[in-house]
């Protein structure tokens, strides 16, 4: 009874790492990702860095800027065969880069459209047949249709009333927020000439 009772002790004191074992057991066998890939996994996300027999090392990516953060994030393996993993290396070379622009003031949107979703096309024309072929690589992989390759442009309001574009690219990760602040400055340029368009046609009509 005293070594079935020492044996049992071993085991509980052990739990964690005999699980993460077998978890480095399950990457090997399964191969979800691989060292280099950007996953997430309960909330985490990184690039890969090091697998060994406890554990997988992140380097923590910000998925708003799609860059790497100073920080190293240490995971047990034994949490890889409980939580689910999501493989996120298609976003490491394209991504579907989504963005609000928001102004308070209280006029018509939509003549500034065609011109803004010119600007996009413009900017998107450099990569545009890459990003086709890749996107369409990503659909066979995943045998499902995604968003892209061309833009998209949504105009909302919020629950407060003010005027929203919502605008979505397919395009380089690491272009997404060169690309973003150059749509949001056109964005602002044109909305502030259909303002002031908006001012004289007032003006005019007071004199």
């Amino acid at each position: 009874l005293s070594v079935a009772a020492f044996a049992v002790a071993i085991v509980l004191a052990m739990r964690e790492f005999i699980q993460s074992i077998i978890g480095f057991f399950y990457l090997v066998t399964t191969r979800p990702f691989k060292v280099g890939d950007w996953i997430q996994v309960d909330g985490m996300h990184g690039e890969v860095s090091e697998i060994d027999w406890v554990k997988t090392t992140l380097l923590d990516i910000d998925l708003k800027t799609y860059r790497m953060s100073r920080r190293v994030t240490y995971i047990p393996n034994g949490r890889l065969v409980v939580n689910p993993i999501k493989n996120l290396n298609f976003v490491k070379r394209y991504v579907t880069h989504d963005f609000e622009i928001v102004r308070r003031e209280s006029i018509n949107g939509f003549p500034i459209y065609d011109e803004l979703y010119k600007r996009c096309l413009q900017y998107c024309e450099e990569f545009y047949d890459v990003a086709v072929r890749y996107n369409a690589i990503i659909e066979r992989k995943l045998d499902a249709s995604i968003f892209g390759p061309e833009p998209e442009i949504r105009f909302s309001t919020t629950d407060i009333g003010d005027f929203k574009a919502n605008i979505k690219l397919f395009c380089p990760t690491e272009l997404a927020i060169e690309l973003e602040h150059k749509i949001t400055s056109d964005f602002m340029q044109l909305w502030d000439e259909e303002l002031d368009k908006k001012q004289l046609k007032y003006n005019d009509y007071k004199s």
